[in-house]
């Protein structure tokens, strides 16, 4: 048993805005986005009136007959109010399930069915554009969060109603669904409890209290469905930090908003990190208070570290990479300065929490784990998932005792650091470490903002690469880039948007792989060109 468990009374998610308000009344919360809940609230809103519009929104659905113990799945235009509203739901005792806003209809569908009648939260938009109609046979109720819909009740029909007081949950049980990425085929439903959560709050939030001054805010953007936004804003709010909330995370409008309101502490997607490189270039130096940047979901490249830590003026800022899963959540962190940076050894991501977290790596050929022969790793903590909803079977083939399978190849170093090779699925014969192959190309090339090795139906390694811009991949380049590299197949040039992605902006890797090959035999035409002609990649030369 790990000693995070011992006074763990759970994280408490439904009276979190009210905590946080009692200590912090007037710390702010600022939005790049208009709540489509509370138009009227406008960006900048005081933890007092966040707590209020929770208290207000909890009320509401307990006019609309939720329910302890009740399921509610939140799947609506993306928006902070996702957020809330599972507060809100929470606070009447009641379990959200939130489903991303990126998720197609039929597979919204299938994910109602399987959380059996839930209650269901969504909007005009999404009902005229995304869902079917089905999903008024598969819920108890429909609700909506904005505009009006045939056989839907509005929420705002029930403004004015009394306030009721907050439920509490027991600790050991669900507060909290949340959808897996998905990357895989359908998402799996993880069922998390207030005991689990505050487990995964505990290492974090000793982290950021050391970090980060006090009052210094800290800017998120995160899916507002995924479990990591439930310990990442608890952090910020209970700390007394003004939180800055990003919808979208256009370099642009980033810039504009860290330039007025400096955050001393970033996290976000690594993709969306990558996205961000150029503002270490922005005249407006909107990254240069910075003490530390923090990343999980997935790899980050080295350069991205190199290029945002360089835009920092911070005595020593750090940025950290957190490696996790939603199902344990994080497990093993390492820390990076600008004095190791572009050159460090993208692979390596860390070591477990002390006394919190633990990793071990099991052998696949029953020699020990090393980078030519990975293992498969598995963690170990209290922040573990207590099942998917309606998959328990799927949920035991990964647990062993405490030990949790990840789906990723890795192997442990004499020093003890773990190094993720790559997941199970994505392993491709012949090459020891995809990740590590892309770390080097971005290194090698900084034009490149994503590059994806796939393998053809031959198991041929294919390079989807994305340029800045999307200029045409400049194929002299290219071939000094891949020199050294095991050989592969010439690149195909995509546009980043069209790469299917999930709601945490991690590219499906397999969903990609089936788009390439159908696209190479022109099976769908509506897919976006391939960039340059084709290159011959070097013949191999020494293994990566």
């Amino acid at each position: 048993m790990f000693l995070q468990r011992i006074g763990n009374k759970g994280i408490r998610l439904g009276t979190l805005f009210e905590r946080a308000a009692a200590r912090h009344p007037a710390s702010l919360v600022i939005l790049d986005h208009d709540l489509d809940i509370a138009p009227e609230l406008g960006r900048r809103a005081t933890l007092t009136e966040v707590a209020d519009l929770v208290d207000d929104f909890a009320s509401r659905l307990w006019a609309a007959k939720v329910r302890p113990g009740e399921r509610v799945v939140v799947h609506k235009s993306d928006n902070f109010d996702i957020s809330l509203l599972a507060c809100a739901v929470v606070r009447v005792g009641a379990v959200p399930v939130l489903l991303s806003p990126k998720l197609d209809g039929a597979t919204v569908a299938e994910l109602l069915r399987r959380v059996d009648q839930p209650f269901l939260i969504t909007d005009q938009a999404k009902l005229e554009n995304d869902l079917p109609a089905e999903v008024f046979d598969l819920s108890e109720r429909v609700l909506l969060t904005s505009g009006s819909y045939s056989g839907a009740a509005e929420l705002k029909s029930f403004a004015g109603v009394k306030r009721v007081p907050a439920i509490t949950m027991p600790p050991d049980y669900p507060t909290l669904i949340t959808h897996t990425s998905g990357t895989t085929g359908t998402p799996k439903l993880a069922v998390h409890t207030g005991h689990t959560f505050q487990s995964r709050y505990r290492p974090q939030g000793t982290i950021v209290a050391m970090a980060v001054k006090k009052r210094e805010p800290i800017a998120l953007h995160v899916s507002f469905v995924h479990s990591r936004m439930f310990t990442a804003m608890p952090i910020s709010v209970l700390q007394g930090h003004p939180l800055i909330v990003l919808r979208d995370d256009e370099p642009k409008s980033v810039g504009e908003i860290f330039t007025q309101v400096p955050p001393g502490f970033i996290e976000a997607h690594p993709n969306t990190f990558l996205r961000w490189e150029v503002l270490a270039e922005d005249p407006g130096k909107p990254l240069a208070n910075v003490k530390y940047f923090s990343s999980t979901f997935d790899a980050i490249h080295p350069r991205t570290v190199h290029t945002l830590l360089g835009a920092s003026e911070r005595k020593q800022p750090l940025f950290a990479q957190a490696y996790g899963q939603s199902e344990v959540g994080p497990i093993a962190a390492r820390t990076y300065t600008k004095n190791r940076g572009a050159d460090a050894d993208g692979r390596c991501v860390g070591r477990p929490f002390p006394g919190m977290t633990g990793v071990r790596v099991v052998s696949r050929d029953g020699n020990t784990p090393t980078k030519k022969s990975p293992g498969y790793i598995e963690v170990s903590s209290n922040g573990r998932i207590v099942t998917y909803l309606g998959e328990h079977q799927r949920w035991e083939k990964q647990a062993s005792g405490e030990w949790w399978r990840m789906g990723d190849l890795g192997y442990r170093t004499k020093w003890g650091c773990l190094h993720l090779l790559d997941r199970e699925v994505d392993e491709i014969p012949g090459i020891e470490s995809t990740l590590e192959i892309e770390d080097k190309l971005f290194a090698r090339m900084p034009e490149l903002i994503e590059v994806i090795i796939v393998q053809d139906p031959k198991g041929t390694p294919v390079p989807v690469v994305c340029t800045r811009d999307d200029v045409p991949l400049d194929q002299i380049a290219w071939k000094s880039a891949v020199s050294g590299l095991p050989k592969m197949a010439p690149p195909v040039q995509w546009r980043l948007e069209d790469l299917p992605q999930t709601a945490t902006t991690k590219i499906k890797r397999l969903e990609l792989a089936r788009l390439v090959e159908a696209q190479k035999h022109d099976a769908e035409p509506d897919r976006p060109a391939a960039g340059p002609e084709p290159l011959d990649a070097e013949p191999e030369k020494k293994s990566a």
